[in-house]
């Protein structure tokens, strides 16, 4: 029996998505997507970009790290270009992977902006679960590999989901909007 005594509050979610996380385990394909999520590249111009950085691989290695992201969905092909009797793809990341973590003297700071942005994200998670219930249970259902999975956090993960992704939405329209 495992009980606690004390007050202890659940304070963040760590989200570890096996997809992302088996496709970036090699450290060359987190260098990839983070070259990537600038601009479209070619496989050889990744491989330059890579030897920029010191990193001496083959060109068909990288390529087969480039196909291993596109593979997990975090790489998309976004242009083709005929020329000399080939085509040549052009790769962009969708998804950046983030791995910080702040600095404990960040804890004043960011107590103040989470009290600050709480209650519109409140909003947003009522408007969530008031306007889009049936396709949140949707999705959990279809979550769920067997009846007494039920414990788990799927909704959680669901709303999580859609409100970071539309931050990265929002993020990139304000850093447009600054050019």
């Amino acid at each position: 029996m495992s009980g606690s005594s004390t007050d202890h509050r659940l304070e963040d979610i760590a989200v570890r998505d096996t997809r992302v996380s088996d496709a970036i385990d090699e450290p060359m394909r987190a260098m990839i997507l983070d070259i990537l999520s600038e601009e479209a590249l070619t496989a050889t111009e990744v491989h330059g970009r890579l030897e920029d950085r010191g990193v001496d691989r083959t060109e068909n290695t990288v390529r087969h790290h480039i196909n291993e992201l596109r593979d997990a969905g975090l790489v998309d092909v976004v242009r083709f270009e005929e020329g000399r009797g080939g085509t040549t793809k052009y790769y962009h990341a969708n998804t950046i992977v983030l791995s910080y973590s702040l600095p404990e003297s960040a804890d004043d700071a960011v107590e103040e902006m989470i009290e600050a942005v709480q209650p519109q994200i409140r909003d947003s998670l009522d408007t969530l679960t008031e306007d889009h219930d049936d396709a949140i249970a949707e999705l959990v259902a279809d979550m769920q590999p067997c009846e007494h999975c039920r414990t788990q956090k799927y909704e959680t993960y669901v709303l999580l989901t859609v409100l970071r992704r539309a931050f990265v939405r929002a993020h990139r329209d304000s850093q447009i909007n600054k050019w």
